[in-house]
């Protein structure tokens, strides 16, 4: 079976900047990650393809340091990978960056499973997954946090879903998009053998060029149907503490008057 995992490249700071300009996240000056999310969506992948046989393409759209995610992922144990990279693509909302992954996703051809994070870290959102099902016609399984059954030969998967109000057992049929919680596995590290493969590995970039069926209108920011008006940090707070250095009881006593002061309590 093939299965296609989106991933996206991520902040690994909460210290961010952004564009006054546009309102975009300013990449380029802040080191990135897997979106841990993501993390799980590679993991069940994997496990997957060990269980049916077949390959794992993982996918991504940023900017060309986003290979770097790329190659972690086949480090992981993914077979192909693709970067998604053209200032075209820059400044994408979530509908068109669904919108190019699916384009992306049509051109890599047949396909069993598509698997994403549950939402990204630094958007928070949860909407790609969604959106790649919807421009591609196929069923969707979010919140996923088990995979019960899968019959590559039948066409079908049965999926246990985390809900607020409880689990989901749901079915659907093949191909289909799912987005997993992290409580579907514990993903593996990558071994020295992969790590060592993966620096080897070509990595295609594909820009609007390579993606024929691809409108403009709908690409980046001009193509993004929702705009953000601004984007700011909150102000940081500024506090102090107050060490309290009495035996127990004293302490005790103490802590309660300080509760009781600043109306805790």
């Amino acid at each position: 079976m093939h299965v296609i995992v989106c991933i996206k490249s991520v902040p690994d700071t909460t210290q961010v900047r952004f564009d006054p300009e546009t309102n975009t996240l300013l990449r380029g000056e802040v080191a990135s990650i897997i979106n841990p999310f993501d993390m799980y969506a590679i993991e069940e992948a994997l496990r997957l393809k060990e269980a049916h046989g077949g390959s794992v393409t993982v996918l991504t759209m940023g900017p060309p340091q986003a290979e770097k995610e790329l190659r972690d992922a086949l480090a992981m144990g993914c077979d192909e990978a693709v970067l998604l990279s053209a200032r075209e693509f820059a400044g994408a909302d979530t509908w068109a960056t669904a919108y190019v992954l699916s384009q992306a996703i049509r051109r890599l051809g047949e396909y069993d499973l598509i698997l994403c994070g549950k939402q990204a870290i630094d958007g928070d959102t949860g909407q790609v997954g969604p959106g790649i099902a919807n421009q591609l016609g196929v069923p969707q399984l979010t919140y996923v946090s088990r995979i019960a059954a899968i019959d590559p030969a039948v066409r079908t998967i049965r999926v246990e879903r985390l809900l607020e109000e409880g689990r989901e057992v749901v079915e659907a049929g093949l191909p289909a998009l799912l987005t997993v919680m992290k409580d579907i596995n514990d993903p593996r590290y990558p071994s020295l053998r992969g790590l060592r493969a993966a620096r080897r590995k070509e990595i295609p970039m594909w820009t609007p060029v390579d993606l024929p069926d691809c409108e403009p209108e709908n690409l980046g920011l001009e193509g993004s149907p929702t705009h953000v008006v601004k984007v700011f940090s909150p102000p940081q707070r500024e506090g102090e503490a107050t060490v309290i250095n009495e035996p127990p009881e004293a302490a005790a006593a103490r802590l309660v008057d300080l509760l009781i002061q600043e109306r805790v309590i």
